[in-house]
Parts: C-alpha cells; sequence; structure tokens
C-alpha cells in the first residue's frame, strides 16, 4: 500500500475520532500514535528483508557457515502482531465510547483500516 493511501486512511480514521469526541481522548490518542510508529517500524523492517533477503549466513570458528532465517523477518512477525493487537483496541475504545454503527452492515472504521473502497462496493 502506497504511503499517500496510508496517510488518507489515518486523516479518515482522525476524523472519525474527531466526529465521536475521542480526538482529545488521552487512550484513543497515545493507543493511534503507536499504532502509527508500529507502522513506520513494519515499513523499516520490510526494506531491511527486501534489501538483504529473508536468509542469512553465520560464520562459525573453522569456517564454517550455516544459513539462518534473517532475524528482522522474527522482528516482522512480532510487530506485525502488535500492531494488530492495536488495531484491536482502537477498535474497542471506538466501540466503547459510542460510536454505533448498528444501522450500517459495515462499520466504517473497519473498512477505513481495512483500506476498503466506497465506489468498489456500490
Amino acid at each position: 500500500m502506497n504511503k499517500k493511501k496510508i496517510e488518507e486512511q489515518e486523516k479518515a480514521i482522525l476524523a472519525k475520532a474527531e466526529e465521536n469526541g475521542l480526538e482529545c481522548d488521552y487512550l484513543f490518542s497515545t493507543t493511534f500514535d503507536r499504532y502509527r510508529r508500529q507502522l513506520k517500524t513494519l515499513e523499516e523492517l520490510d526494506k531491511v528483508i527486501s534489501a538483504s533477503g529473508t536468509l542469512v549466513t553465520k560464520e562459525y570458528v573453522k569456517g564454517r557457515e550455516n544459513i539462518y532465517i534473517h532475524p528482522a523477518v522474527a522482528q516482522f512477525d512480532r510487530t506485525a502482531d502488535s500492531a494488530n493487537k492495536t488495531v484491536s483496541t482502537l477498535l474497542r475504545i471506538f466501540k466503547n465510547f459510542g460510536v454505533d454503527n448498528a444501522e450500517e452492515d459495515i462499520d466504517p472504521l473497519l473498512d477505513i483500516i481495512s483500506g476498503g473502497d466506497d465506489d468498489a462496493r456500490t
């Protein structure tokens, strides 16, 4: 996903938060900032993995080499898992602060976070 699309989706999430009085909420603000930081970390880890590959070679005494999965792969997976949990927390914050989407089949916040496109559904 390109950076411009992500920024547009962040703005849409922030607009939804403002619409529901969450823009100044401490839990929302800190959780959303944490999520953005996790996304940046994932971008950086992805660049490292793309540049050096998923396998690395370690050389031991006497010149023996062993091949291992790049350590950044495990860190990427952990960060992605953590980011997914952070999204769940954001969704709970929205739900617990009265964001009511009972009239709609698709939750707009879920649609924004998942990169949905209103035009694609019509």
